[in-house]
This record gives structure tokens, C-alpha cells and sequence, in this order.
């Protein structure tokens, strides 16, 4: 099994400075540098994880990744392609907006029509519940 190590050294090669993230096996030898195969790897390693776009910053993933999202949601939020963090804020003004939190506990949500088709057609959900009910609404 290899499994990596990362030597917080680096790596000196034609004024290049490489960190390098060795197999295990590796022995590292003062003034020695390691396998040519290993520093390409390491450094289109490097270069994929850190790839900015032109603006300088790095493309969404995840949750912040724009996705297509289900009519229902969409009558809510009021976009097509939207990232579930941004849809969830958009939810939560939503029911803010029209006052939707239960008074006796705030953690409450009563919900309104546009909230039951997207709820499941559930009249109340916990605040932490919101999350699980929007996956379906998200496309892949």
C-alpha cells in the first residue's frame, strides 16, 4: 500500500521550489532530490487543485456550485440555476418576509403553499429539517 507523506521541505530544482508529497517508501537524502516522475505528479497535482479561473478565483464545487433547481423551488427563489447555499438564504427571507417562524418557537417553520409543495406537503418543519427537504429539489 502507498500511502503519501508531505515533508514540509521543499525540493530545489532549476529555481523552482517543489513541495513535494513523497510515498512512504521514500527515504529523503539531504541534497538528493527525488525521482523526476514524483515532482511532475506532485506538481500537476498542485497545479489542479489550485486552478484559478480568470479571475483569480477558484471555480464553485460543492454546495456553492450553481445547479439546476425544481419548479417548485424555483417559484420561491426566483432562479433556475441557483447554489443551495444561495437558495437556502433566498428560503429563509422568503419565510422571514411573510413571517412563516411559529411565535412560541422561532425554530418552527408554518408552512405557507409554496413552502408545502416544496416541504412534501408537510404544514411544519424544524428549521434544521430545511436542508434534507430541498435535496430532491436540486438536479444533478
Amino acid at each position: 500500500m502507498a500511502a503519501s507523506i508531505t515533508f514540509p521541505m521543499a525540493f530545489f530544482s532549476s529555481d523552482r521550489v517543489w513541495a513535494v508529497s513523497l510515498p512512504r517508501r521514500a527515504v529523503h537524502l539531504p541534497g538528493c532530490l527525488p525521482p523526476r516522475r514524483w515532482l511532475a505528479a506532485a506538481a500537476s497535482r498542485v497545479a489542479a487543485e489550485a486552478a484559478p479561473d480568470a479571475s483569480g478565483k477558484r471555480r464553485p464545487r460543492g454546495i456553492t456550485k450553481s445547479r439546476p433547481v425544481s419548479p417548485e423551488l424555483q417559484a420561491v427563489v426566483g432562479e433556475a440555476e441557483i447554489p443551495r447555499t444561495q437558495a437556502l438564504k433566498k428560503i429563509w427571507a422568503y419565510i422571514k418576509e411573510n413571517n412563516l417562524q411559529d411565535p412560541d418557537n422561532k425554530r418552527i417553520i408554518v408552512c405557507d403553499e409554496k413552502l408545502k409543495k416544496i416541504f412534501g406537503g408537510r404544514d411544519r418543519v424544524g428549521f434544521l429539517e430545511i436542508t434534507g427537504l430541498l435535496n430532491p429539489h436540486f438536479g444533478k
